[in-house]
C-alpha cells in the first residue's frame, strides 16, 4: 500500500482523468507536482454505431466497443495509469459522466487505488473538498446510464428502419425525440383547427376636474359581472354610458409584493437564455459546459464559474448561502432579508446538484467583461444576476383599484407604481416579451393612476366598444417546449438540448421567428408513428419510464427487468406494425388534385429520397412520377428550359430549392435557384444561389462552385458597406449589418421605388 501524504491522500505520482482538455487544464493548476491531469475526450466506448449493439434473444447485454479514434486515448490512459499510485476519475457529476468513468476503470484494468471523485465546481474549495472525500463507481448510475442507453437504442434502431421502409429511408426516431415532436405537431393541430370567438370590451376614458385622465374597462352591468360581451350588446352598454353621469365609487389601494424567483436550473436557464438572447438549447448548455470547466482570470488561480449545470434541483449549500448574504449586506444592505431564502425543488427532481449559481459572488460579472466572450459574458451575468437575486427582499408595488360608476354601469381601473425595487435591483424584469423563464412583468404593464379620491366626479371624455377575437395557442419557442416537456416529465436536464437539436437537424421542425413549425415530413413521421406505436410514443408513457429510470438510479429496480418488460411488449408491437406498412402508407399519401399526364388518372403525393414527389395511382401499370411544385407567386418568371424549351418550375429537393423542367421526367434539365445577387468574391462572375446544409440549415453560396468558395449563413445584399471595403451587406435576424465591421446598414431604396 503507498504511504500517505498529510493530506490523506497516497504518495507518489497520482492521475485524474476528466472528460476536456479545458476542464484538466483548470483542475491541474489546483492540485500539487505528482498529479498529472489527463482528458478522455467524452466518452472512449459505446455501442458499435453500425450494429444494434444489444442481445435482446439473451440478458440485454450492450455490446460495448471502443470508439473508432480514441484507441490511442485508451492506451495513453493505459500507460498513465500504470505508473500511477492512485487514479481518480473526473467525469461530470451524472449519470453519464458515471458511465465514462465506469468505462475508464474497465479499461485500465482491475487495480487498487481507483477512485471517483465529484467536481461539482471546478474551484480550489471545490477540488480540494472532492480530492479529500473519494468515492467509489456508482453502479446504480451506471445502471441507469445503460438502461437509458439500451432502450433508446432499441427504439432507434429498430423503429428508424420501419421508417425507412413506410417513408423514405436516412428517417430516424427516437424514444424522447418523437414525443417532443408529437408536442409540437399536436400544437400545431390545435392552431389548425382553432376558430376565433368574437367578444367585445367597451374601454373608456374618464377626465378629472384637473384634466388629468385615467382609462377605465366596463365591468359590471347592473350589478353582474361581464363575462363574454356580444357586439350588440357592447354598442347598447357604451349608448346607455354616454347618457350617464359618472362618479368614482370606490378607491382601493393595497401593497403587493412580488417574490424573487429561484436560482436557475437545466430548463429554466435554457428558458431564460432563449427570451432574453435568442440562445437554442444547445448553445445555452455549450457556454454553460465553458463556464463550468473554468479559464485563466487575472490575479487569481483559473476557476469554473459556475457550479455543474445539469440539474433540477433549486438547493443551495449553506456556504452559498452564506457568501451571498455577505456580498448583498456589503453592496446592498438594504435588500438584506433576515432570513435566507429556501426553494424547495418540484416533485419528482433528482436533486443531486446544487442550482445552478456563481461559485463565487463576489466574481462579479463587470469584472469578466473584458475576459469572456461575449455569449459567455452574457450567460454569466445572468446566473450571477439571478441567484444573487434569489436572496434579496421582495419587491413591493402599491396597487390602487379605481371604480366609476353611473347609471347601473361600474368601470374599472388598475393602476401600480413600484415603491420599492427589491430583487429587481439586481435582477431586473426588462420588458414582459424579453424576460423569459415564467418571469411575467404584468405589474410593469398596468398605468398609474392620478390621486383619484372616492366620491369626485367623473366625467366622460372618451367611449369605444372594441372588437377583440379569441387566438390560438402560440406554436411552440425552444423555451416553451422544454418548459412543456419538464411539466410533462419528459426527458431530463442533461436530454434536452440534444433533442431540441434532433429536431431540426433532421429536418422534422423548422424555426420562423424562434417559434417551432412542424415540417410535413415531422408531420408524416409523427402520424404514423402514433398510429404505429400508440403505447411507447404516447406522453404519459414516457413520462412513466423516466420515473423508472430514476428508480434504478436509486437501487430499487433492476435495469435489466426494466428493460425486459419493456422489450416483450416493445417487439409485438414493431411485429404488427412492420405487417401493416401499407396501412401507414395510406395515412400520409394524399391526392393532389392534378392528373397523370401519361394515363389520366390521379396523382398522389408520395415520399421519396429526395423528398415528397407526385406519382400516378397507377403504378406499377403506369409507373409516371413528376416533382412537386412549389406554389404559384414563390418565385419570380424563370427562362424557358435552354434542352426542350419547356416552362421551368421551381422545385424543393434535399439540399434547397432549383428550377427544374416541367417536362421531368422526359427532360432532367436543372438549374441553381439564384437570389439577384451578383457573387461579391473579388474578381468572380458567378451569382449567389440559395442552398441547404447537410444539416437543413439554409444557407448561400457561389453558383460556380468550387471554383469560387463563396458562402455565407446570412442572405447576402448587393449593397457596400459605406464604412468599410466589405462589398456586401447580409440580414441578420431582422437586421441588415455588414457581415466585416458589424455596423448596422440601412438599405438604399431604388428611385423607382420611392413613394411620395
Amino acid at each position: 500500500m503507498p504511504q500517505k501524504t498529510q493530506d490523506g491522500l497516497p504518495s507518489g505520482p497520482k492521475l485524474v482523468i476528466v472528460e476536456s482538455p479545458a476542464k484538466a487544464r483548470t483542475i491541474g493548476k489546483y492540485l500539487g507536482g505528482d498529479f498529472r491531469v489527463q482528458a478522455s475526450m467524452g466518452h472512449i466506448i459505446d455501442l458499435p454505431p453500425s450494429a444494434l449493439g444489444v442481445d435482446t434473444d439473451g440478458d440485454f447485454e450492450p455490446v460495448y466497443r471502443t470508439i473508432k479514434g480514441k484507441g490511442k486515448i485508451v492506451k495513453q490512459l493505459q500507460d498513465a495509469a500504470k505508473d500511477a499510485t492512485a487514479v481518480y476519475l473526473a467525469p461530470d457529476p451524472d449519470r453519464e459522466g458515471e458511465a465514462i468513468a465506469w468505462h475508464i476503470a474497465n479499461a485500465i484494468g482491475e487495480r487498487d487505488g481507483v477512485y471517483r471523485v465529484l467536481f461539482n465546481e471546478i474551484t480550489s474549495r471545490g477540488v480540494s473538498e472532492a480530492m479529500r472525500a473519494p468515492g467509489r463507481i456508482d453502479m446504480n448510475l451506471v445502471d441507469a446510464y445503460q438502461a437509458r442507453r439500451v432502450l433508446d437504442r432499441v427504439v432507434g434502431y429498430k423503429v428508424s428502419p420501419f421508417l425507412w421502409r413506410t417513408i423514405t429511408r436516412g428517417l430516424s426516431a427516437g424514444r424522447v425525440q418523437t414525443v417532443a415532436l408529437r408536442l409540437v405537431c399536436q400544437r400545431e393541430d390545435e392552431i389548425e383547427a382553432f376558430e376565433p370567438q368574437e367578444y367585445w370590451t367597451v374601454d373608456a376614458l374618464f377626465a378629472r376636474e384637473s384634466g388629468e385622465t385615467y382609462a377605465a374597462k366596463l365591468e359590471k352591468v347592473d350589478g353582474k359581472k361581464l363575462d363574454v360581451v356580444p357586439g350588440d350588446d357592447a354598442k347598447g352598454f357604451a349608448e346607455r354610458a354616454r347618457g350617464a353621469s359618472f362618479a368614482v365609487s370606490q378607491v382601493r389601494k393595497r401593497e403587493k409584493k412580488r417574490q424573487p424567483y429561484p436560482p436557475f436550473m437545466t430548463s429554466t436557464l435554457q428558458q431564460a437564455a432563449s427570451a432574453r438572447f435568442g440562445f437554442a438549447a444547445k448553445r445555452t448548455m455549450r457556454l454553460a459546459q465553458q463556464l463550468y470547466e473554468g479559464m485563466d482570470l487575472p490575479g487569481e488561480d483559473a476557476a469554473g464559474l459556475i457550479t455543474y449545470m445539469r440539474t433540477d434541483s433549486l438547493r443551495i449549500s449553506q456556504d452559498a448561502l452564506a457568501e451571498s448574504r455577505a456580498w448583498i449586506e456589503e453592496h446592498e444592505r438594504e435588500l438584506l432579508p433576515e432570513k435566507s431564502r429556501v426553494f424547495r425543488s418540484r416533485k419528482g427532481a433528482q436533486d443531486a446538484h446544487e442550482a445552478i449559481r456563481p461559485t463565487s459572488v463576489f466574481r462579479h460579472p463587470d469584472r469578466l467583461k473584458n475576459i469572456l466572450s461575449k455569449d459567455q459574458w452574457r450567460l454569466y451575468d445572468l446566473i450571477w444576476r439571478r441567484f444573487v437575486a434569489s436572496q434579496c427582499l421582495p419587491a413591493v408595488y402599491d396597487t390602487t383599484t379605481v371604480l366609476v360608476s353611473g347609471d347601473g354601469l361600474d368601470f374599472k381601473a388598475v393602476g401600480s407604481v413600484l415603491r420599492k425595487p427589491g430583487f429587481t435591483r439586481v435582477y431586473p424584469l426588462g420588458s414582459r416579451k424579453s424576460s423569459g423563464g415564467g418571469e411575467s412583468d404584468k405589474e410593469d404593464a398596468e398605468l398609474l393612476l392620478p390621486a383619484i379620491e372616492e366620491g369626485e366626479a367623473a366625467k366622460l371624455s372618451k367611449l369605444d366598444p372594441v372588437q377583440h377575437f379569441t387566438k390560438p395557442p402560440p406554436r411552440y419557442t425552444e423555451a416553451s417546449l422544454v418548459k412543456e416537456m419538464e411539466a410533462q416529465g419528459i426527458g431530463r436536464p442533461s436530454t434536452y438540448a440534444a433533442t431540441l437539436a434532433t429536431l431540426t437537424d433532421r429536418d422534422y421542425v423548422t424555426k420562423e421567428q424562434k417559434r417551432l413549425l412542424p415540417t410535413d415530413l415531422g408531420r408524416d413521421v409523427t402520424r404514423i408513428l402514433t398510429a404505429a406505436f400508440s403505447r411507447i410514443f404516447e406522453v404519459g408513457f414516457t413520462a412513466q419510464m423516466e420515473e423508472l429510470l430514476d428508480q434504478v438510479e436509486t437501487g430499487s429496480k433492476d435495469w435489466k427487468l426494466l428493460v425486459r418488460d419493456f422489450w416483450g411488449p416493445f417487439s409485438d408491437e414493431l411485429e404488427s406494425a412492420m405487417g401493416k406498412r401499407k396501412e401507414w402508407k395510406a395515412l400520409i399519401e394524399e391526392r393532389s388534385g392534378e392528373l397523370c399526364p401519361e394515363c389520366g388518372r390521379d396523382l398522389v403525393k408520395k415520399w421519396g429520397r429526395n423528398g415528397r414527389f407526385l406519382a400516378c395511382e397507377g403504378f406499377p401499370e403506369c409507373n409516371h412520377s413528376q416533382p412537386i411544385g412549389l406554389s404559384e407567386g414563390e418565385a419570380p418568371a424563370e427562362a424557358p428550359c435552354g434542352a426542350c424549351g419547356a416552362d421551368m418550375t421551381l422545385r424543393e429537393g434535399r439540399f434547397g430549392r432549383f428550377w427544374s423542367c416541367s417536362a421531368y421526367p422526359k427532360c432532367k434539365e436543372t438549374r441553381p435557384y439564384l437570389i439577384g445577387v451578383p457573387c461579391p468574391s473579388e474578381g468572380c462572375v458567378g451569382q449567389v444561389t440559395e442552398k441547404k446544409s447537410k444539416r437543413g440549415r439554409l444557407f448561400y453560396g457561389c453558383n460556380r462552385y468550387p471554383e469560387c468558395k463563396f458562402t455565407s449563413w446570412d442572405r447576402p445584399i448587393d449593397q457596400a458597406c459605406g464604412e468599410c471595403d466589405s462589398p456586401y451587406v447580409v440580414e441578420k435576424k431582422e437586421r441588415v449589418i455588414c457581415p466585416s465591421c458589424k455596423r448596422k446598414v440601412e438599405v438604399a431604396v431604388p428611385a423607382e421605388e420611392v413613394v411620395d
